[in-house]
């Protein structure tokens, strides 16, 4: 069985790959709709395939569909409460929701291609970095969970094919963070680092908690699969694909959700086997 410092090393390089996906903003500051929904698009494929192969399936292996479809239920519930009840906001690409208690939407009309603007007021900057940031981390609770329920529970194979998964699909997932980031007035440099924690910090603290959750509570793997997945696809179906789908580009952002989920495929065969 793997050491709890070897799944936080597994979960931080995993996580902190966000940051390459920020790495564009450093060479341009103008991104199309088309792009930034086709990357969305290929990370929701990616996280879809990670929840099915690496956690439902292995999960229905190991127990009972009972545990796994209850662990679903309670994923999926506990991303849409704490979305209610955790103030945040998502930077969206040309407008910025906020949700939770005391948050209002406050939509701004988009262009095809948006440019950069102005640093906005540092005290707006740092209410928005610090809400942002909740989103971030509610959003990257159920791949760090899902990372150190696997290696808690012997399944290293596992649980390297779900790090794999989450390091592919958090590049596409930091480059559609960082584009709003930038156009909300976040220079390039903290746009990078900040994109990069976003992914390197809550990742290896949920892997820690679902570590220690299988550790102590024997036979917990179906049930804390079922709510890793459950939160995941909670993330996709509320989040990602409807974003991925509000710009006129439907069809790329489904075939490369489409693609995501065959490089899934291929990374759950080869780490498996």
């Amino acid at each position: 069985m793997s050491s709890l410092g070897e799944v936080v090393t597994v979960a931080l390089l995993a996580g902190s790959a966000t940051g390459i996906g920020a790495l564009p903003v450093l060479v341009t500051s103008r991104i199309s709709h088309k792009m930034y929904d086709s990357a969305l698009g290929f990370a929701a494929g990616i996280m879809f395939g990670a929840a099915v192969f690496t956690l439902v399936v292995p999960g229905l292996e190991l127990g009972s569909m009972t545990e796994v479809l209850v662990g679903l239920a309670g994923g999926g519930l506990f991303l849409l409460g704490a979305n209610r009840l955790v103030p945040h906001i998502h930077l969206l690409f040309g407008r910025e929701r906020g949700e939770g208690k005391g948050q209002d939407a406050t939509p701004i009309d988009a262009e095809a291609v948006v440019d950069v603007p102005k640093e906005p007021d540092i005290d707006d900057k740092m209410r928005k970095a610090m809400l942002v940031g909740s989103a971030i981390t509610i959003h990257n609770i159920p791949e760090g969970l899902a990372v150190g329920i696997a290696f808690a529970s012997g399944q290293e194979g596992i649980g390297f094919a779900i790090a794999a998964a989450i390091a592919v699909q958090n590049v596409p997932d930091g480059f559609a963070m960082a584009v709003p980031a930038s156009q909300a007035g976040v220079s390039k440099a903290k746009t990078v680092l900040f994109t990069t924690l976003s992914g390197g910090v809550p990742e290896p603290v949920a892997a820690v908690i679902g570590f220690l959750l299988v550790e102590f509570v024997v036979d917990a793997f179906p049930l804390a699969a079922g709510v890793a997945a459950g939160a995941m696809m909670a993330v996709i179906f509320r989040e990602m694909i409807p974003e991925s789908h509000a710009h006129g580009y439907a069809d790329a952002a489904t075939l490369t959700f489409i693609a995501g989920f065959a490089v899934m495929t291929f990374i759950d065969t080869t780490f498996t086997v």
